[in-house]
């Protein structure tokens, strides 16, 4: 191996699943700390890994122009002698971008899928889905034999002061998953049933489009304090609110992996998909999970159920959502 090796890193999506690899980069780079490291992201996720601090450069790959994308990057790519190019997305997509490369050594994850295999000269670790994903990460670090440390996420975003009284709340109700949402008028009914206790301020948290959400939110919340900045950040600006927030209650999002990098403990609300696998990384934080229901976790984007009536979030009760982020910001 190079005493300074090039290392690329593929890992192409999603919002959360970028924050899972982070500490696998972080462990790398301290242990070749003259190395440089670059990652191939899709173009909405580049201004997130610019912020990974470990990250000497950030390669993008436009997926609705996946041809022209690849005569836009794979020149660079290609002028590069990388010694490594690490794949933690495992899929058909990204297997084809690593195998364009002309590394030295292709290495892929153990939960890789789609044929995946074809692009890798190895596969790291065993093939074990009962774990965190921060962890299967880890493994290509051990393949490349560096013993890993506790997990760490270096993330930088610039610092945005907020003046609101504390202690803020921020609040997420939806997902990419219908089946992963709670209702608004339910997020309404804990935010009101808890800064009754606690006082402060309320910040509802969504993507673009969902302004109206989150005023259905505010109002029906009866709280006067309550902040709606639903499709007002984008992720390098979600980063620096994110650092001002005490506790986030949260469906299973990218705010719920990027609020654990960063240490803000976190009430995760589950329910089709597996805590153990994409919970919220860390022990501060508390998921909520009607486990009574055989069904869950289903893994899926529409609800199995005959009844077809999402059950596993909307017969979650208000109660145990509310004792638990009233103990995190000290009162109960």
């Amino acid at each position: 191996m190079a005493a300074a090796p090039k290392v690329l890193i593929v890992k192409l999506s999603s919002f959360g699943d970028c924050l899972h690899v982070v500490p696998a980069v972080h462990e790398i780079k301290q242990a070749w700390p003259d190395a440089t490291i670059h990652w191939l992201t899709q173009t909405e996720y580049a201004s997130l890994i610019a912020c990974v601090d470990p990250v000497d450069r950030v390669l993008t790959f436009n997926r609705r122009r996946a041809l022209r994308s690849i005569g836009q990057w794979w020149p660079a790519v290609r002028a590069e002698t990388y010694e490594y190019v690490l794949d933690f997305q495992g899929l058909l997509k990204s297997a084809i971008l690593t195998r364009l490369t002309k590394a030295n050594r292709r290495v892929g994850p153990s939960y890789q899928r789609e044929g995946a295999r074809f692009a890798y000269h190895a596969v790291a670790g065993p093939r074990d889905l009962h774990r965190h994903a921060v962890d299967q990460a880890l493994d290509t670090v051990r393949y490349l034999g560096i013993t890993p440390g506790a997990p760490q996420f270096p993330l930088s975003f610039p610092a945005q002061p907020r003046t609101e009284a504390r202690p803020r709340v921020a609040y997420v109700a939806t997902s990419r998953w219908p089946t992963k949402n709670v209702s608004p008028r339910w997020m309404a009914g804990v935010i009101g049933r808890v800064h009754q206790q606690v006082g402060g301020t309320a910040f509802l948290l969504g993507g673009a489009g969902e302004q109206a959400l989150g005023e259905q939110m505010r109002a029906e919340s009866g709280y006067a304090h309550v902040v709606n900045m639903c499709g007002k950040t984008n992720l390098v600006e979600l980063g620096s609110l994110m650092r001002e927030i005490d506790v986030l209650v949260t469906v299973d999002s990218g705010p719920m992996h990027l609020a654990a990098a960063l240490g803000v403990p976190t009430v995760a609300l589950f329910g089709p998909t597996d805590p153990t696998r994409t919970g919220p990384y860390g022990a501060a934080h508390h998921v909520i999970q009607n486990t009574d229901l055989s069904c869950v976790p289903c893994l899926s984007r529409t609800c199995r159920r005959p009844q077809r009536d999402h059950a596993c979030l909307r017969q979650l009760s208000i109660d145990p959502v509310v004792d638990a982020v009233c103990a995190r910001c000290g009162t109960d």
